[in-house]
């Protein structure tokens, strides 16, 4: 699988590790035409662009990481099913109107159990990206989410959702079909499935497009990952009239991993590698399917009823605060 390494974006925070990386290649052509013995300097790109690395991303901030989780390199959620699981087989159709590219489902294997995967799908090119509508969900797709869930809980197979939407379609033809009611419908649908759920945010994870596929019995997130009501950039055009202000909207949504994870919106952070996803596909899926074996594994030894009464209070309490 690409590891998301070639022709990487730069974002301007990472600019520095990217000039070290061009010295290092450099260095390596030019010992590779000339011939010099240039392990010493290349030992000491090394180590600077190591320091760099461990600089830039201990101390990212909110905004940072929202790019991160919108990187266009970042692995999405069928290239992560195609390193986690085996024999997937996609499922497509709402049975109603269409199969919506945006919300991509199926069935697969992950190690010798069983699963169905669902998960939101962007496209890399333009007209990849236009096909999957940048990873916002049509009701068909909601539908289509629907129906595989009926279809886990009928065969008591465990679902895994992978969440990347910067939030559900809203144009006129998606209202016109239902679109809060598929959404809703799904809501009142997951809190009563009878199997394991385990939710996985991988990269944005926007509003009610996330939360129609995110009700589960264990919420994990990606550390460079986000899960927020609105986006930063919404979030500012409504409070300040400007998009400018959304460095300072990310910080006020408190949308990251570990702020989630205090607030106990979200039960587990997956550290990424220390560059980030969007650089090593491959470690970054098998963390991924680490944390969902391990999920499972404890979630299949409960009880049925109690499966699904601890979800439903799971939900119950969020948002509960007090003032001093």
């Amino acid at each position: 699988m690409n590891s998301g390494k070639e022709s990487v974006p730069a974002l301007d925070f990472e600019q520095p590790l990217l000039d070290i990386e061009r010295k290092i290649r450099e260095l390596q052509e030019f010992s590779r035409k000339e011939g010099f013995d240039v392990t010493g300097e290349l030992e000491a790109l090394d180590r600077r662009a190591r320091d760099v690395q461990r600089d830039i991303y201990s101390r990212l901030t909110p905004w940072q990481r929202v790019a991160l989780a919108r990187h266009p390199n970042r692995p999405y959620t069928l290239d992560l099913v195609g390193a986690m699981a085996e024999g997937f087989v996609e499922l497509r159709g709402d049975r109603q109107f269409r199969d919506d590219p945006a919300l991509i489902g199926g069935v697969g294997f992950i190690g010798k159990r069983r699963v169905v995967f669902l998960g939101h799908q962007k496209g890399r090119s333009t007209r990849e990206s236009i096909k999957r509508n940048f990873g916002c969900p049509h009701p068909e797709g909601y539908r289509k989410a629907a129906r595989l869930m009926r279809l886990a809980d009928k065969f008591r197979l465990p679902l895994v959702c992978l969440i990347d939407t910067p939030g559900a379609y809203p144009g006129v033809e998606a209202e016109e079909r239902g679109q809060a009611h598929a959404i809703a419908e799904n809501l009142r649908l997951m809190l009563g499935l009878k199997v394991p759920i385990v939710v996985v945010v991988i990269g944005e994870g926007g509003s009610g497009g996330a939360l129609g596929i995110g009700v589960g019995d264990r919420i994990i997130i990606l550390e460079n990952a986000y899960y927020s009501v609105i986006s930063p950039e919404g979030c500012a055009a409504i409070l300040w009239k400007t998009k400018d202000k959304a460095p300072e909207a990310a910080r006020a949504l408190k949308l990251t991993p570990n702020e989630l994870l205090e607030l106990k919106i979200v039960d587990e952070v997956i550290p990424e590698p220390l560059t980030g996803a969007h650089r090593n596909w491959e470690k970054t899926a098998e963390l991924v399917k680490e944390a969902v074996t391990a999920s499972l594994d404890r979630l299949e030894k409960l009880p049925t009823r109690i499966l699904v009464y601890r979800r439903q209070e799971k939900y119950r309490k969020i948002g509960i605060y007090g003032e001093k």
